[in-house]
């Protein structure tokens, strides 16, 4: 694609990375193919392509953003669907990213807008404002349909029935291994999966230090600023990715680091890319080293050597979060694991299109989410498992609230393999031998899970 960016413009090194990136694409139009927003709305502009060229004539002219452009480019799930199919190599994150970020600076959006996204940015990234935000929303939810915005009815309709207690284990400290001694690494905890969902760190934890490996919960660590950034609130992410920087780089220079593992995919691959965002600033040196040792679970498990486990009479169907399939490159490691964990894995038709969590984008975009939400699960409930399995918290919830087919993360059937507990959110529906009882109570996963007594993890 030719461009026509002049010289002062290319001068601001976001806008040189986009002209690096328009100049690789070809218009071939691949990327349509596999883009959830355009099988669901059949608008070229709500394809990569599309945007492509609205965010090419909005930097390049240096316009004030319009609503049209807005639109379009709010719609992006940022899947990243569109770069694995890409032959061209196009960079789609970083440019839709900076697009991001150019709204957010030159647009001015309706007070709606601002309000909400405003509310998002303030309680998300915080797990105690997200858990009194939970509670209240909880109180709302019988009147949810009253609600005017389908944004709010859709804010109210997230909250679970029941709030999991706080877990200790979030809090800065060391685990130590209860096998003999692999590796030190430090766990990203994470923000609004503390507040939803304490089982997956627990079952991280455990399964960790019992495959050697000491883990640390570093202090300062917090939300990896994913939800900003994916709004354009650059300054506001870069500074709460800062502290988790200043914080795991602490730890790579005292006792030292092999490994910083993520358990929520969309944190990870905004992690490995601290090195990009960080590049032209005092943190550049030590996000660059902290991008390189970020790993998501499944590649640290890969390296552990997990036992074989005995084949379960178990179907579990696997999804695959964009995050960890199309943003890391990811698509094999947990299968695998599972399988040798002894499951039967199976996968959906379309497992590469997006169930519509997407960060906040279920929250903001809540018609076209539940589209894809209902997509995923028909693809997945017809291949009739007993168990979903997937390495984000964002698709467990979003999935998980329309099916009652149990939904877990792929770390606690490995911990459970391998001598952890039964994964709460199992509920009655299959006990601590992998028996399936047809006549559990039905339930919808997430409520089991946030529902079940937490098993405590320190000895």
């Amino acid at each position: 694609m030719q461009t026509t960016f002049t010289q002062d413009q290319l001068n601001d090194p976001a806008t040189a990375r986009s002209n690096e990136i328009l100049r690789t694409c070809v218009h071939c139009g691949f990327c349509t193919a596999t883009c959830p927003t355009y099988q669901v709305l059949g608008d070229e502009l709500d394809s990569p392509r599309g945007r492509i060229y609205l965010i090419k004539d909005m930097l390049e002219n240096a316009r004030k953003p319009d609503e049209k452009t807005v639109k379009h480019i709010d719609r992006c799930l940022s899947c990243l669907a569109c770069m694995t199919t890409c032959p061209s190599g196009v960079h789609y994150m970083h440019l839709v990213d900076h697009a991001r970020e150019y709204i957010e600076e030159n647009y001015d959006r309706p007070l709606s807008d601002r309000v909400l996204r405003w509310m998002l940015a303030r309680i998300l990234p915080y797990p105690m404002r997200f858990r009194v935000a939970l509670l209240l929303a909880k109180i709302g939810a019988p009147f949810a349909g009253l609600m005017p915005d389908p944004r709010l009815r859709a804010m109210l309709e997230m909250a679970p029935k029941v709030i999991p207690p706080v877990s200790r284990n979030d809090d800065p400290q060391s685990f130590a291994p209860t096998a003999p001694k692999k590796k030190r690494v430090a766990l990203m905890t994470g923000c609004a999966q503390k507040a939803l969902n304490t089982d997956i760190n627990d079952a991280t934890i455990r399964l960790l230090t019992r495959m050697g490996c000491e883990v640390v919960v570093a202090e300062g660590a917090g939300c990896c600023g994913a939800l900003t950034h994916h709004m354009g609130k650059t300054s506001e992410s870069h500074a709460t990715a800062a502290k988790n920087i200043d914080a795991w780089h602490r730890e790579m220079q005292g006792q030292g680091l092999d490994a910083i593992v993520i358990n929520t995919s969309g944190c990870g691959t905004t992690v490995k890319d601290y090195g990009h965002m960080f590049k032209d600033t005092d943190h550049a040196e030590k996000a660059a080293a902290v991008s390189e040792i970020a790993m998501d679970i499944s590649e640290l498990l890969m390296t552990l050597d997990l036992p074989k486990g005995e084949k379960k009479n178990l179907t579990v169907a696997y999804h695959a979060a964009c995050s960890l399939q199309h943003g890391q490159q990811i698509k094999t490691h947990p299968k695998d694991l599972l399988k040798a964990a002894g499951f039967r894995i199976v996968e959906p038709r379309d497992s590469h299109l997006c169930c519509g969590s997407a960060g906040t984008y279920n929250l903001m975009q809540p018609e076209i989410s539940k589209q894809l939400k209902q997509r995923k699960i028909e693809t997945l409930e017809a291949k009739s498992p007993d168990i979903i399995a997937a390495g984000n918290i964002g698709c467990m919830m979003q999935i998980g609230s329309g099916t009652d087919v149990p939904i877990v993360h792929t770390v606690e059937l490995l911990d459970w393999a391998t001598g952890g507990p039964t994964p709460p959110a199992f509920g009655d529906k299959i006990d601590a031998n992998g028996v399936v009882n047809p006549e559990g109570t039905a339930k919808l996963a997430s409520d089991a899970k946030l529902s079940a007594t937490k098993v405590p993890l320190l000895r």
